[in-house]
């Protein structure tokens, strides 16, 4: 049986697998409009996940050729990954912010071993080991790797404009722009009363930006064309912040299950990223690579037991935390050291 969950007001939520993945499924949410249904994300390209969703849908009386639009909050292929399949078999318009539509067109245009080749500079300019970095420059040199996954995930057709109304006849659902998981990650207030008056302004729909037990991601925005600093977790931090102030009455995430004091949840997150901003300025008495940090932080497992993917994934989080150490002047980069070390000040 398909898993449906009914929120009042015209909400549902489906749960659609994600393959060999701990968090196990993504929420899709289908929102009712007066010209027709509308989803939030798409959840996983694999047949089993697209079974799922088609099933939910069913269960609700929807068939998937009816759906009228599809609203993306990242471009992440647990929430992208069946939108392209979604396209062909409605016609549903597309909409995504503009910084995630490029990341999706710069992915389908790249070259895998160019982008390869990049990941092994990279990585080889933050200290990882050459063991680790073998493994990419075969995979380059071979051509083994020949597409990306996800690429099926459909061109969006429609820029989500931050501070906008989107256009869903009957439904007032205004589009914020929360970077820091991707650049272009949104979140989705329905400034509508609560179906069961609960006290605040509406409802969230909160992408991965906001989860009730899960921190999620903060890594680098990768581009290679682009030499810009950015600063992933300064980004993420003020999006919360911005998110807290609403008021929302309900947060309806992309994983685990809907809850309210959107506020306290917020809080917790920015007491967690300030008390692991001061563990590191600890590690960072001695000088260490964006390598040699991640192998000291902690994780959900020692470092020993991160799967090779995932360590590329800690890396990038560990220097989107020294770059926010930098930039807040409490770390800076050892002069001469290649590859990069870095130390509190």
């Amino acid at each position: 049986m398909p898993q449906v969950t009914e929120h009042g007001g015209g909400v549902w939520s489906l749960r659609v697998p994600i393959p060999d993945n701990p968090l196990g499924h993504t929420l899709v949410h289908v929102l009712d409009t007066d010209r027709g249904p509308v989803l939030v994300d798409t959840g996983w390209d694999d047949p089993a996940s697209w079974s799922e969703l088609t099933s939910g849908l069913d269960a609700l009386g929807i068939s998937v050729r009816d759906v009228h639009g599809v609203v993306i909050t990242h471009h992440h292929p647990d929430h992208h990954g069946l939108s392209g399949r979604v396209r062909e078999e409605s016609g549903a318009w597309i909409a995504m912010h503009a910084a995630d539509t490029a990341v999706v067109r710069r992915t389908r245009e790249a070259e895998p071993g160019t982008w390869l080749g990049y990941l092994a500079r990279k990585l080889a300019a933050v200290g990882a080991p050459e063991d680790h970095l073998a493994p990419l420059r075969a995979a380059r040199d071979s051509g083994r790797m020949r597409t990306f996954p996800g690429l099926r995930s459909a061109l969006p057709d429609r820029e989500i404009v931050p501070g906008e109304l989107l256009d869903l006849a009957g439904r007032r659902l205004r589009a914020i722009w929360t970077p820091g998981h991707t650049p272009g990650h949104v979140c989705l207030h329905l400034e509508e009363e609560h179906p069961s008056r609960l006290p605040g302004h509406g409802r969230l729909f909160s992408g991965d930006h906001l989860l009730p037990g899960i921190t999620p991601h903060i890594g680098l925005y990768e581009d290679p064309d682009d030499a810009t600093e950015t600063d992933p977790l300064g980004d993420y931090l003020d999006s919360l912040e911005r998110i807290g102030r609403l008021g929302v009455a309900e947060v309806l995430p992309a994983h685990q299950h809907a809850f309210t004091d959107a506020a306290g949840r917020v809080d917790e997150l920015l007491d967690h990223h300030e008390e692991r901003l001061t563990g590191l300025l600890g590690l960072l008495a001695t000088p260490l690579t964006p390598w040699q940090l991640a192998e000291r932080m902690e994780w959900n497992r020692p470092w020993e037991q991160i799967p090779y993917g995932s360590r590329n994934i800690a890396v990038s989080e560990a220097e989107a935390h020294v770059r926010r150490l930098v930039k807040l002047g409490r770390a800076e980069a050892v002069p001469g050291t290649e590859p990069v070390e870095y130390v509190a000040v």
